[in-house]
């Protein structure tokens, strides 16, 4: 019987898209027609490894640097185009300028020069990301959702690789103090805030961090967390539960952007025990009770990456989500609990 369940894990595997390779990030000169995103990466990788790194070494600590990524003018809502062959700065995302930043003072101060309030947003990717994929992902984010102030990427020791579910899992707990000890840098002054978005594993690495600071007792430092965006969570939501109890009070606003049509979760349910994911619950019973508003994006799905990305590469999910961010930007109340949804005509 164990033998049928691996075979069936095996199949699974080999039908991910994701299992093809890993396209990397190319340099190029900035096009002038279209945009330019500046963020700053923390990462525990080393800095020639921009592409998988699966069965590598960790690192234990951070490497830092500035990147500038240029999204072409011919950019299309929810795409990273990526170059696969000669490189054209008018058709492609490319990398145009980086900066090895040599320890965390210095990040830290080329983070405070080019940031023009005192909150930092800070993205964590999932599971099976280079550094290549995180980097275009957060890119394509900052231009399609409007955001003006560079962001930072946590980027942790992800394989890269479909094959890597459990060394992805282990690593999202090998990252826990790097990450705590980014946070503690961006929040040192008392005025300064980070909103966190986490991605799929990402988000259980980020539930992670804030249950270890409350174990700690820094409240200090939760206080200092301004909001909380988590999509497609690939966490258990018995353990979600068990991790916002042991936190005490969450940071607000704290959103979780769920779809039943994301099939890269069914898969995760299936590797750990058929529970599904709490990115694919359908209705508030899993978290009642919690300070946390649910999104539901089901109706939104484009199909793109097994389902498993639909608020940040559906068109419509976008647009919906940008009027969204608009209306809160005004003081109107735009999430209501538990929101499923759907693309106006």
């Amino acid at each position: 019987m164990r033998r049928i369940h691996l075979a069936c894990l095996v199949v699974l595997l080999a039908g991910l898209p994701a299992c093809a390779p890993h396209l990397v990030a190319q340099r190029g000169i900035a096009d002038p027609d279209g945009d330019l995103v500046r963020m700053h990466v923390a990462m525990q990788r080393p800095f020639d490894k921009t592409g998988p790194m699966f069965g590598q070494e960790r690192q234990r600590h951070l490497n830092y640097f500035r990147v500038d990524i240029s999204v072409p003018p011919t950019h299309q809502p929810g795409r990273i185009e990526w170059s696969q062959g000669d490189t054209d700065p008018a058709r492609h995302f490319v990398v145009s300028e980086t900066k090895v930043l040599p320890g965390g003072s210095d990040f830290l101060k080329a983070v405070r020069s080019t940031r023009n309030a005192k909150e930092t947003s800070v993205f964590v990717h999932g599971y099976n990301n280079t550094l290549s994929d995180a980097m275009f992902r957060l890119a394509q984010m900052q231009v399609d959702f409007r955001i003006p102030d560079a962001p930072v990427l946590f980027s942790w020791p992800s394989a890269g690789d479909a094959r890597g579910y459990i060394y992805d899992r282990d690593s999202v707990l090998f990252a826990r103090d790097a990450l705590e000890d980014l946070l503690g840098q961006l929040t040192a002054r008392s005025d300064e805030r980070v909103l966190l978005l986490a991605h799929s594993m990402g988000a259980h690495l980020v539930m992670e961090v804030m249950r270890q600071a409350a174990l700690r007792g820094d409240r200090q430092l939760l206080n200092r967390i301004s909001g909380v965006v988590l999509m497609s969570p690939d966490i258990d939501p018995d353990l979600f539960r068990q991790q916002a109890q042991v936190i005490g009070t969450l940071p607000q606003p704290f959103l979780i952007f769920v779809s039943q049509q994301d099939r890269a979760l069914g898969l995760a349910a299936f590797i750990t025990g058929r529970k599904p994911r709490l990115g694919v619950i359908d209705g508030p019973a899993a978290v009642a009770g919690l300070p946390v508003k649910v999104i539901d994006f089901s109706r939104l799905s484009d199909g793109e990456a097994f389902g498993h990305t639909v608020p940040a590469t559906s068109p419509s999910a976008i647009r919906i989500l940008r009027g969204m961010m608009e209306q809160v930007g005004q003081g109107i109340q735009a999430f209501t609990d538990y929101m499923v949804l759907t693309a106006t005509p």
